[in-house]
């Protein structure tokens, strides 16, 4: 089985080369504390140790906002092991040429970060008319785009998938479901509803092996449901790393146990093959 990543994080250490510029002007607590020693080098490292053969890079917004520039560069440098994700601004008047500059420059996909570790939620700018020139371009050029978001956002996740159905949507940390409820996860509903949308795809990340150890939830228990709504063809895994604590063997590693209720071909998609479809040029 070839393990493929499709969220983890890469820092420059030279600030002086990559000038720290993060969104929303506050830079995350992890990139602070463990971004800048994790560079492209130390990722290719990570990824020998852990035994992951490939890598989807999702620029740190919150470390360079809009500059794409170090995961573009550090990814070019190892192009049979990574590509690039990176960010832009979708209300930008000229988003169209820009998404285009940075797909010259090598970005396989392209993500909105919503909120999260250094805001709240806001996904307003997801129904905003005025970015909806960017998402013609994705489907032009057949370019993924990541939304970081939570269930308040997923109405608009909903318009957008329904008005470009040519467009693959994944959604980081599944969008965050509540499920400590435990099964059938009611409270997990919004995003069930997603299912019937075939571009919808769902990345499974730390945080959710974290959540189905809490309450009534279980991996044996959440992660089948999650198979029989959306097909494992619609699921990927994501280290989120370095951002999560603790070394790429061990996120793996969590990643392994929880999936291990899992039929050993379901585990193959979720880890590799969903991420060689989204990326093609991972394949």
């Amino acid at each position: 089985m070839q393990i493929i990543d499709i969220h983890p994080h890469i820092i420059s250490d030279d600030t002086a080369r990559y000038p720290l510029a993060p969104l929303f002007g506050k830079r995350s607590e992890w990139s602070k504390d463990r971004g800048h020693s994790n560079t492209a080098e130390a990722m290719i490292a990570a990824m020998d140790d852990a035994g992951v053969a490939k890598a989807a890079v999702v620029h740190s917004s919150t470390t360079y906002g809009f500059d794409n520039s170090y995961v573009v560069d550090g990814c070019n440098r190892y192009p049979e092991r990574l590509v690039a994700v990176g960010s832009v601004d979708m209300l930008d008047d000229n988003v169209a040429d820009v998404i285009k500059g940075w797909a010259g420059k090598g970005v396989k996909g392209l993500r909105i970060f919503t909120g999260g570790s250094t805001k709240d939620f806001d996904p307003t700018d997801l129904e905003n008319p005025k970015s909806f020139k960017a998402w013609e371009v994705l489907s032009e050029l057949g370019i993924p785009m990541c939304i970081q978001t939570g269930p308040i956002g997923l109405p608009q996740v909903t318009m957008l998938a329904k008005r470009f159905p040519s467009v693959n949507i994944i959604l980081d940390h599944l969008a965050r479901p509540e499920v400590q409820d435990g099964p059938p996860y009611r409270n997990a509903a919004a995003m069930y509803a997603l299912s019937d949308l075939p571009n919808i795809y769902l990345k499974v990340t730390p945080r959710i092996f974290r959540e189905v150890k809490t309450g009534k939830a279980s991996a044996e228990t959440f992660f089948p449901q999650l198979v029989e709504s959306f097909g494992a063809r619609r699921l990927a895994w994501g280290s989120n790393f370095p951002a999560s604590n603790g070394s790429l063997s061990t996120i793996l590693a969590d990643a392994r146990a929880g999936l291990a209720c899992l039929s050993e071909d379901d585990q193959s998609w979720i880890l590799g093959k969903t991420a060689q479809e989204l990326y093609p040029a991972l394949a």
